[in-house]
This record gives C-alpha cells, sequence and structure tokens, in this order.
C-alpha cells in the first residue's frame, strides 16, 4: 500500500480513497461521513472518501527514521517573552482576560509522508484524540489529548484544556484553576447560542489527566442542541475554540493577530470527522502538519493571564513541544 494513498484514521474509524473535497460546511448535512479540517483562521476542508471500515492504523511505526537538522521558530525565547508582557499590559488596561500564545515550530524535510510518523506517535506518545489526515497538500499527524467536540443525536459536549504542568509537579495552582474556569465560562456561553435554554451545563469542573509526560485540567461544558441547529451553525458559534483563543474570544483574537507572526494554519483549528448527527472533533493541538513545500511544521503555546510569569510560560511551550519534537527528530533549542 502506498504510504501517501489519501486517507483518514481517528479512533478506529479508517477512511480511504478520496471522492470529494469541499469547503462548504452544508454538505455536512446530507448524513455521509465527512473528515474535516478547519484551521484557526477558518480555512474549512471537508472530506469524503469511498471507503470508511473500522480498523486499526495500517502502518508501522518501525519505518520512521527521525529527522535531523533544527527547529526554527517563529518567536525566539525574547520575542514570546515579550509578547506575553504585551498580553500581560492588555490585561491591565481591560481589554482582555486570558489569551493563549502561540508559536510555530518549522523544518526542512525530504519525507513525502507522515503516516509513519503517526504510527510512532500512536506508539510512543497516544493521545486520546490521536487522528491522521492524508490528502492533496495537506497531511496532518496529530496527537492531540483535547476534545473540541462530540455529538451523539442533539447532545454536544465540549472538554477544554487550561494548565499544563509535568506529572512529578504538585497539584494546579491557582493560575491554571482560574484560567480554567475562564475558559467554561466562555464555551458556556459559546454553546448558549446553539443549545436549548437551561441545558447547558458543566459536566465536570477542573479534572486532572495524566498524559505522556504531563498532566492537564480539564473541564466539561455539555449541551442539547435547539431543533434545526445546522453544522454551520455549529461552527459559527464555536469557532475558533476558547481554550486556543483565550477571552473575551473577539478581543483575545485582536491580540493575537497583532503579535503573531504567522498564520496558525491547521494549528488550533479543528480535525476530527461528522456522520450526520455524531461527530467526534479534537481541537488540532500537538499536531505536525506538511504540504508540498518541504516544510514540516509543529505549533506550541501557553494560556497567559495577568499573573503569568514570561519565562515560565516559554518553558511551558517548550513542554508541550519536547517529547513529540523528541519522536520527530531534530533538535529544538
Amino acid at each position: 500500500m502506498d504510504l501517501r494513498d489519501d486517507s483518514f484514521w481517528m479512533g478506529g474509524k479508517y477512511s480511504r480513497s478520496v471522492i470529494e473535497i469541499s469547503t462548504d460546511l452544508s454538505r455536512l448535512d446530507d448524513g455521509n461521513f465527512w473528515a474535516i479540517s478547519i484551521s484557526f483562521e477558518g480555512e474549512i476542508t471537508l472530506v469524503r472518501f469511498a471507503t470508511n471500515v473500522i480498523a486499526p492504523f495500517p502502518f508501522a511505526a518501525s519505518t520512521w527514521q527521525p529527522l535531523s537538522g533544527s527547529w526554527k521558530s517563529t518567536l525566539d525565547k525574547d520575542q514570546y517573552c515579550s509578547y506575553v508582557e504585551k498580553i500581560r499590559e492588555a490585561i491591565a488596561n481591560g481589554w482582555v482576560y486570558q489569551v493563549n500564545a502561540c508559536r510555530l515550530l518549522e523544518i526542512e524535510s525530504e519525507r513525502e509522508e507522515l503516516a509513519t510518523l503517526f504510527a510512532q506517535i500512536m506508539r510512543d506518545n497516544p493521545a486520546p484524540f490521536a487522528s491522521y489526515l492524508s490528502i492533496p497538500d495537506l497531511q496532518i499527524a496529530s496527537a492531540s489529548p483535547e476534545l473540541f467536540l462530540k455529538r451523539s443525536g442533539s447532545q454536544i459536549k465540549t472538554s477544554p484544556i487550561k494548565g499544563t504542568q509535568r506529572i512529578d509537579e504538585p497539584e494546579f495552582g491557582n493560575k491554571d484553576r482560574s484560567e480554567n474556569v475562564m475558559i467554561v465560562d466562555l464555551m458556556r456561553n459559546d454553546l448558549g447560542r446553539i443549545c436549548i435554554p437551561g441545558t447547558v451545563e458543566v459536566g465536570e469542573l477542573l479534572r486532572s489527566e495524566e498524559h505522556p509526560g504531563l498532566r492537564h485540567l480539564v473541564s466539561d461544558v455539555i449541551g442539547e442542541l435547539r431543533d434545526g441547529i445546522s453544522w454551520k451553525d455549529i461552527f459559527d458559534a464555536l469557532l475558533p475554540a476558547g481554550s486556543i483563543s483565550g477571552a473575551p474570544k473577539s478581543s483575545a483574537l485582536s491580540v493575537i493577530r497583532s503579535n503573531e507572526r504567522a498564520k496558525r494554519g491547521p494549528y488550533c483549528g479543528i480535525l476530527g470527522w461528522v456522520h450526520g448527527d455524531q461527530a467526534e472533533l479534537s481541537v488540532a493541538i500537538r499536531i505536525f502538519w506538511m504540504k508540498n513545500d518541504g516544510i514540516l511544521n509543529f505549533g506550541t503555546g501557553a494560556g497567559i493571564t495577568y499573573s503569568s510569569d514570561p519565562e515560565s510560560e516559554w518553558e511551558e511551550t517548550q513542554l508541550k513541544a519536547r517529547k513529540l519534537i523528541s519522536i520527530a527528530g531534530g533538535s529544538l533549542k
């Protein structure tokens, strides 16, 4: 089997052989199985395949050869710390409460496929919402730990992550807990735009989850969709995800646009599938992606509040990147 064969995999759902690629969200209401990638900036990619089966990911990790060379960052340490200080200033001025500040990493690569890298990630860094997408002009290998949206009929759930630490650290402090609660409030408001009044609830608040080398602080927000709500209505209400933008969302996005040097692209967007009134969509964090330009990309970031320490936030971005970069290869400065 050609490793560059266009396909999608997530949670045992395996699809092959593209028959349609669309940017029209109304296509999701046709009842077919669609793989979905929507970028942070809102670029829509919907993919329908000829074959959809339940199967393990079919490629082996043993064939991935680690990359050499150094990863380059769109923001170095001093620039990122300056970005954090600008956010703190915006918070002090009452413009925003919290912003997710990101930077992109890239490395030159002659590889033409990410299937074996994804298999390696599945083995060495298993993630609850790991997923793989390969289509013309775009490949994504994701180790996402975060649920953007799970839908079963009219019932929906989102599980924002705010708060990251090493496994050996003590319990989460006030900064992480308050940051998580801010985003929970934001998601409650977003879900309230599409759900029956009174049905939006916090299913679980401030749950600690352990992942390879990391511990995350996670909450669940649930609701019941109003009658007549389309998939376009859902995405219009919820994107971009609150956990990777900030609060208030419009102000946070303005700060992001003013300070980040490159578009995030697939990173911090969403990745997953929709099948009628069923869906599982991840927040596209901890992802590698590649277009046909010989560059492999990775993104990392941290949530910034007024109490943030710039150097600690830089180290959080390093912590989030370190394990996965070690799997892909190349040096991280």
